[in-house]
């Protein structure tokens, strides 16, 4: 009977973080927090008594089929509020409120255009994201009961749901469309006030002139403040939708992986990520020297179609809970026996082994400035291998 075990490990007295390790006939990897084939003092460790495995906790603002909640868009609803007829006085300066007051007119109806547009769009993504969070559930719902690797049904609903996201991204672009478009009326705005101001200076104005100009200064200092509610009110929901969108498209990714594979992994590891860390500008992060640490994870690949990638996500996952700053050296580790000829075929299937380990932690959301790559050899390892450290 294939047997496995999981260990709890004390990881440089910060984590604790759990890890598997499985017998020669398992068709697991290995995966654990010591050296695979530690033999201090000439004897081998004892193997730790059988636990569950943890459970994964969600990550804040994901639900528990790890689908997280759209963000609110604003509520406000900007209906100008008219502007007051005037009777003409003859004036100079009447002429020119009559002036002001049919500018004011023309900018408040493009401001009702302009929130009609706003709502419109609220109303949409509102759907779509409705639309695109009940898919997603539904596909975390079969991945938790387990399924068939690459379930067409599945697939089918993973397209319906990117489509959603890309009609919600859609809408995100019309927004920086439609807020362009009202600072274009907040400029107009500053002019009619300014403009409102200096005729209470031009001389020849009789006493109806002021008292309509002073009307006229009220609405348009009202009409101010709506705009610039409005404008708050689109920057808000454009930044909010931007990283919402943002952060499902990671999640989406690890839907795809859970897909192929057939199982449920959770939240994004971009999620429980920082942003700003060592590496994330951009720059390629430097392998740094692992001699005599302690690896996180250990893959070996004693066996086609090793299925690690749950076991990586825990461990990975767990880390990133206690420090979403964390960076990681992924090495590729090639046995060093049987000649130069196999020394050099070996390290170039560890490498490949590598690659896609990396490409794994991508698709779960991990940032790849987070993850420095390298190899050696190793005249202990009796397969290719693949180490997972943190730095």
């Amino acid at each position: 009977m294939k047997l496995f075990n999981f260990r709890v490990l004390f990881l440089g007295g910060l984590f604790l973080l759990p890890a598997c390790s499985f017998t020669q006939e398992s068709l697991w990897p290995s995966l654990t927090g010591e050296d695979p084939t530690d033999t201090q003092n000439g004897q081998t460790s004892q193997a730790p008594k059988p636990a569950q495995a943890p459970a994964i906790a969600p990550a804040p603002g994901i639900s528990a089929s790890g689908v997280g909640a759209a963000p609110q868009l604003g509520s406000g609803n900007f209906k100008p509020t008219g502007v007051t007829p005037g009777s003409p006085t003859g004036t100079f300066v009447g002429k020119k409120v009559v002036e002001l007051r049919g500018e004011l007119a023309r900018l408040q109806s493009s401001i009702s255009n302009h929130n009609g547009q706003l709502q419109k769009l609220r109303s949409g993504m509102i759907q779509d994201s409705q639309r695109y969070h009940g898919t997603v559930a539904a596909v975390n719902a079969r991945l938790q009961v387990g399924t068939t690797p690459g379930n067409p049904i599945l697939v089918q609903q993973y397209n319906s749901a990117l489509r959603d996201l890309d009609r919600i991204s859609a809408d995100v672009g019309e927004m920086n469309k439609l807020s362009t478009l009202v600072t274009g009326d907040s400029t107009m705005s500053a002019f009619l006030s300014e403009s409102t101001r200096a005729a209470f200076s031009v001389s020849g104005a009789v006493d109806e002139d002021h008292k309509q100009l002073a009307i006229l200064e009220d609405e348009v200092n009202r009409t101010v403040v709506l705009i610039e509610r409005l404008l708050k009110e689109i920057t808000e929901d454009i930044r909010r939708q931007t990283n919402y969108v943002a952060t499902e498209r990671s999640n989406l990714n690890l839907v795809a992986a859970g897909i192929k594979d057939g199982e449920i992994y959770g939240a994004s590891l971009v999620n429980r990520a920082m942003a700003s860390v060592a590496g994330a500008s951009g720059g390629r992060l430097r392998p740094a020297d692992t001699t005599g640490r302690r690896p996180l994870v250990v893959i070996r690949f004693d066996r086609k179609d090793v299925p690690y990638q749950q076991a990586l996500y825990n461990a990975v996952s767990q880390v990133l809970e206690r420090r979403p700053d964390a960076v990681f050296d992924l090495v590729a580790v090639a046995p060093s026996s049987g000649g130069p000829a196999r020394v050099a075929l070996n390290s170039n299937k560890s490498r490949r082994y590598a690659e896609g380990v990396l490409r794994a932690l991508i698709e779960m959301g991990l940032p790849p400035s987070r993850v420095a790559v390298s190899g050696k050899t190793s005249a202990t390892a009796k397969t290719n291998e693949i180490h997972l450290y943190l730095r």
